[in-house]
């Protein structure tokens, strides 16, 4: 099964469940969920540690989403690293599972395994692999 197309998927998507954001100005997980909200995506921040990111309430996991936000989720943009990544798409699955909806699981530069892009391609979620999503949030929109 084939990758998706970023610019498609980020015209397609509103809701943005960041799963490692960061509460650190100075990190990506932090700066490209800013980004997206400056640009008028929702940000659903999913960081354990943290009750607040970015003015959003934090989650400590996919999982712990109320049924309401979790059936507006569109992407799991993934901020975890390598080996977390099939922990990470096992509750993408789960998430797919109780809202029933398409979900595209966007694994930032060095978040992926071959092994979580298989099993949620199986699963039937839309995969994006090492890309960023303000990278080309910014080429989409001519910025770059």
């Amino acid at each position: 099964m084939p990758l998706e197309d970023p610019v498609k998927v980020l015209k397609e998507a509103r809701v943005v469940a960041v799963v490692g954001a960061s509460r650190n100005p100075e990190k990506d997980a932090y700066r490209v969920p800013a980004y997206l909200q400056s640009k008028g995506y929702k940000v659903i921040p999913i960081n354990p540690k943290a009750s607040e990111i970015l003015g959003e309430k934090a989650y400590p996991s996919l999982d712990a989403l109320p049924d309401d936000l979790a059936r507006e989720v569109d992407v799991v943009d993934v901020f975890r690293p390598p080996e977390e990544a099939v922990n990470v798409v096992e509750q993408a699955i789960r998430l797919k599972e109780r809202t029933g909806k398409d979900l595209v699981v966007w694994f930032q530069f060095g978040t992926s395994s071959d092994e979580a892009v298989e099993k949620a391609l199986k699963a039937g979620l839309r995969v994006v692999r090492e890309r960023c999503m303000m990278q080309e949030l910014k080429r989409m929109l001519g910025e770059e």
